[in-house]
């Protein structure tokens, strides 16, 4: 399997609609890169970030507004 490095050091990164202000759940995306969904803390913004192809990152936000990630 091939490893690829992307470059994420000088991006714009949108915070989650459903982070909260007191600093708890903050959760940033970038969704600008053509089939790619980088995802990262915004607590820890030199951390790491997680890249998803753009059609899971789909389908997992359709799974949680859809309730099927429950847990229960």
């Amino acid at each position: 399997m091939a490893v690829t490095t992307l470059d994420l050091s000088d991006v714009h990164w949108r915070k989650s609609s459903y982070s909260n202000a007191e600093g708890g759940e903050c959760l940033e995306v970038r969704d600008d890169l053509p089939g790619l969904v980088p995802v990262r803390d915004s607590k820890a913004p030199h951390g790491p970030a997680l890249v998803f192809p753009a059609a899971g990152w789909s389908t997992f936000i359709s799974a949680v507004k859809d309730g099927g990630l429950s847990g229960s």
